[in-house]
């Protein structure tokens, strides 16, 4: 399945493939999926094509870049949305951010995903910090941030250019001995190894 691979109960994090394409490019062109990302709807197949290209020629864990990894629900080859992370130029740290198709919005999913990421983060890479900023309109967005135990660390008025107006941006911040701390951080270490195949 790729040269990255995390399980969690219901899902694959996996490397991106060339089959992934048609999915990809169809929840990345839905305008609401798109609202609050660095994207535009519609995201074409060319475009969805060069992406995954280029995901397959880096090495994750490197620092100063993202690192996209596909979300697949087990029992299915559906891609059902993707997480990302960024090692930061202090490579202690990092930026974590997700999609989910719409489709499959609302179910757990995206807490999920990033509770596995996490384990990987703060695990097996060692992490001390991880960070993410939202646009403090998507409260989908704020709402998962906390539930996963981030602290929202500040608010950045009008900060960003974003889609032909000025946004602002709530940074939230998890910590290492922050995420070990909680009961649900011990089972992933334990029961959800990762695998590079």
């Amino acid at each position: 399945m790729g040269k990255f691979l995390l399980e969690t109960q219901r899902l694959w994090l996996r490397a991106f493939r060339d089959a992934d394409l048609e999915a990809f490019a169809a929840y990345r062109s839905d305008p609401e999926v798109a609202r609050y990302q660095g994207w535009d709807a519609p995201y074409g197949a060319n475009k969805a094509a060069a992406f995954i290209a280029e995901m397959s020629r880096k090495q994750s864990g490197t620092p100063g870049e993202w690192y996209q990894v596909a979300i697949e629900l087990k029992g299915s080859p559906a891609l059902i949305g993707d997480c990302a992370f960024h090692i930061l130029e202090d490579a202690r740290q990092a930026e974590i951010g997700v999609t989910l198709s719409r489709h499959y919005q609302g179910q757990g999913y995206a807490t999920e995903a990033l509770t596995r990421l996490f384990a990987y983060l703060f695990g097996e890479l060692g992490l001390h910090r991880v960070v993410a900023l939202c646009d403090v309109e998507n409260l989908a967005s704020a709402r998962l941030l906390e539930r996963l135990g981030m602290r929202r660390e500040g608010c950045f008025q009008e900060n960003v250019w974003f889609k032909g107006a000025w946004g602002s941006e709530y940074l939230y911040a998890l910590l290492q001995r922050e995420w070990a701390g909680r009961p649900s951080a011990a089972n992933h270490l334990r029961d959800l190894p990762s695998r590079k195949t």
